[in-house]
């Protein structure tokens, strides 16, 4: 069985999005959870939150999400921030009994450039060559996701034949 939709998620303040079809065309964005002025510290993930459940509102065949692992992390706030964005994913996932997969970065730099450590920008121009038009390396990184999880699904469905 085919999986019709896989939603994958660069995670971060500047969170990068790709929705992959069973046919493989892709749709793709970035949206910011920066945190406003006169807001609590909270209030980012709560309108993530809501973003991910207006997501599975416009496309309810999402059958899979798939966010980047990242392991190591620039510094201690963008440590929190991801931590904190990951636990609302995963919560929001088990509410809508969603499975859901971290994927290391090196995989995904490897699937998209044929190198684990590839930069930013030689994760853009993978995705160009592919035909999309990313607005930055966050957008970037979530299609070269979802085609990963896209190629895994198939590979696993070619095993249990």
């Amino acid at each position: 069985m085919s999986i019709n939709h896989v939603f994958a998620l660069d995670l971060g303040t500047q969170t990068g999005w790709a929705l992959i079809a069973a046919s493989g065309s892709v749709t793709s964005g970035t949206q910011s959870f920066k945190p406003q002025r006169f807001e609590g510290g909270g209030m980012r993930f709560l309108r993530f939150k809501r973003w991910l459940t207006e997501m599975k509102q416009c496309t309810p065949s999402i059958e899979l999400v798939v966010f980047e692992e990242v392991r190591r992390h620039a510094g201690v706030d963008a440590a929190h921030a991801y931590g904190g964005f990951m636990g609302q994913l995963t919560a929001w996932c088990e509410h809508h009994q969603l499975p859901y997969q971290g994927i290391p970065v090196g995989t995904i730099k490897k699937h998209a450039t044929g190198r684990g450590n590839a930069s930013k920008e030689e994760m853009i121009e993978a995705i160009r060559a592919k035909g999309h038009n990313p607005d930055d390396d966050n957008e970037a990184d979530a299609i070269a996701l979802a085609y990963l999880a896209k190629a895994m699904n198939e590979s696993s469905m070619e095993v249990g034949k």
